[in-house]
């Protein structure tokens, strides 16, 4: 059986000063986040940090906190720490802006958080993803590192985040 949980779910507006406070919390987690897991040799890669406070901002408020998280994250990683590498850039760009739509996407027609509901968000994302990836660089097999490799990140993301939208933020 799939657990869901009642929980408020937020659409924040662009105007609102709350808005863009989530929004930089969440980007700092984003980028706090993958430099814990980049003391692991491949923790990037396996674990898909970048992408777990975006998931989160946007489902629990919405898609215009993802959106603002999902591109200022790998931007500011980039800049302060050169990962992700500037080549891969535009993919992981497109799978944090795609992720934050869908999520919020999700969110705002459900009403509820389940693990179905994001891992649906997950597969979605990281399959259109994917085939994004892949006319970017043109070699399919690069572009299906995330499902190669990823898998344990994209559970992170299910199971972690509906627990942090549950569990820690709550309100």
């Amino acid at each position: 059986m799939i657990q869901t949980t009642a929980v408020r779910l937020y659409s924040l507006e662009y105007k609102e000063a709350k808005t863009w406070l989530t929004a930089l919390l969440f980007t700092i987690g984003n980028i706090v986040l993958p430099q814990l897991f980049h003391l692991v040799p491949q923790g990037g890669v396996v674990w898909l940090p970048i992408y777990f406070f975006t998931l989160v901002g946007a489902y629990k408020y919405g898609w215009r906190v993802g959106l603002f998280t999902a591109v200022a994250s790998p931007l500011v990683n980039s800049l302060l720490f050169g990962m992700p590498a500037v080549s891969v850039l535009p993919a992981i760009l497109l799978k944090s802006v795609l992720l934050a739509l869908f999520a919020g996407w999700a969110a705002a027609r459900s009403g509820k958080t389940s693990l179905g509901m994001l891992l649906a968000v997950v597969l979605a994302y990281q399959v259109a993803g994917t085939l994004g990836e892949w006319a970017l660089l043109g070699d399919f097999y690069s572009s299906l590192q995330d499902f190669r490799l990823g898998v344990p990140g994209m559970l992170l993301q299910v199971f972690g985040g509906w627990s942090v939208i549950n569990f820690l933020i709550r309100r």
